[in-house]
């Protein structure tokens, strides 16, 4: 059974940078798009980015673009998330996804495997 760990998560100061990481344990790593999602106090669950099977293609949710960027390393079974120029209203519980097909989908609907989720706070 799949299981993904995310880490990285933490307190930072408006403009400021953190970098997330998820963990996949299991095969077949490399088979998957992968994605981050956000969840704040009172809201919906929604799409942040998402990352291919091999990488190639990515796709952001507009607000934010350009500051957030998604990579992956399938040697290391692992994806990222670096945000950079954070704004308070990007605070949230961030979860680390797997999607049930290669390609990019931003819908929850699409992804079968999710991590227990990491806090970020971005105090003003």
């Amino acid at each position: 059974q799949v299981q993904l760990v995310e880490s990285g998560g933490g307190l930072v100061q408006a403009g400021g940078s953190l970098r997330l990481s998820c963990a996949a344990s299991g095969r077949a790593f490399g088979f998957h798009g992968m994605g981050w999602f956000r969840q704040a106090p009172g809201k919906e669950r929604e799409f942040v980015a998402g990352i291919s099977g091999i990488g190639a293609s990515t796709r952001y949710a507009d607000s934010v673009k350009p500051r957030f960027t998604i990579s992956r390393d399938n040697g290391k079974n692992t994806v990222y998330l670096q945000m950079n120029s954070l704004k308070p209203e990007d605070t949230a519980v961030y979860y680390c996804a797997r999607a049930r097909a290669l390609t990019v989908i931003t819908s929850r609907d699409g992804y079968d495997t999710w991590g227990q989720g990491t806090q970020v706070t971005v105090s003003s």
